[in-house]
């Protein structure tokens, strides 16, 4: 399975928001609905570009060594510049590789430079559970064939 087997079922919608937003702006965003657990940075006007990304981890972090005044900090104040991608053909083992291995839990999916998607990783543990029970009904099956 692929990443692009996960945007097919959930589609390619993504919620962005301006680097020059204030973080109030992104917080009532993420709070919904429907609620979100991250918004992709993009400040090209199309919503394509990947600029950085802005967590609820993110809001809580600056919460509590900033305080009340988070609230009229810009999100560029507070993003991560360096948001890790991936693609629609990258597989669920991978996705799940790089997610644990950096501790992210959005992905937004980039193909040929243009934002297309946002992964979750609650998306891909549906997805792999789907598939999971898919190959364990063929092994009983088989098991049941061969008796």
């Amino acid at each position: 399975m692929k990443v692009a087997d996960i945007l097919r079922v959930k589609g390619d919608s993504v919620q962005t928001v301006l680097s020059y937003n204030t973080v109030a702006e992104a917080a009532a965003r993420l709070a919904g609905p429907p609620a979100i657990g991250a918004l992709v940075v993009s400040d090209d006007g199309n919503r394509t570009s990947v600029d950085g990304i802005v967590t609820e981890r993110d809001l809580v972090r600056h919460l509590a060594s900033d305080g009340p005044g988070l609230f009229n900090l810009k999100v560029a104040d507070i993003m991560n510049p360096h948001a890790i991608t991936c693609s629609p053909e990258d597989s669920l083992a991978d996705v799940m590789t790089t997610m644990n291995r950096w501790r992210h839990r959005h992905l937004p999916v980039v193909e040929h430079g243009r934002l297309c998607g946002m992964v979750s990783i609650g998306d891909v543990v549906k997805q792999r559970l789907a598939e999971m029970s898919t190959q364990a009904g063929v092994l009983r099956d088989i098991y049941l064939a061969g008796r």
